[in-house]
């Protein structure tokens, strides 16, 4: 699996966090799944990606993409590869980034 950066690591560990205190493993397993499905895209073919989620075209930016792997939108830079956002796909992502 590629790495995580410092902030992308956070936003991992609060949605775990968040699915183990309301007892939903099986929300965490989806969620590791998704990271690991985004790592395998993301190493095949690093620019795959798209320039934005589709819910929030205003956050392209030319060093990052974003891949949908399950419920999750996980943002990377393609060039080092190294995933920078994990968030959940109803999240307000623009207030989080």
């Amino acid at each position: 699996m590629i790495g995580l950066s410092a902030r992308a690591a956070r936003q991992f560990r609060e949605l775990r966090e968040h699915y183990e205190d309301r007892e939903r493993p099986e929300a965490t397993r989806r969620l590791i799944a998704a990271l690991e499905e985004a790592s395998r895209k993301i190493e095949v073919t690093p620019s795959a990606g798209l320039a934005a989620p589709r819910p929030y075209p205003h956050l392209a930016r030319p060093d990052r993409l974003w891949i949908k792997a399950g419920r999750y939108w996980i943002a990377y830079q393609p060039a080092t590869p190294v995933i920078v956002g994990v968030f959940y796909e109803t999240a307000n992502i623009p207030r989080r980034l």
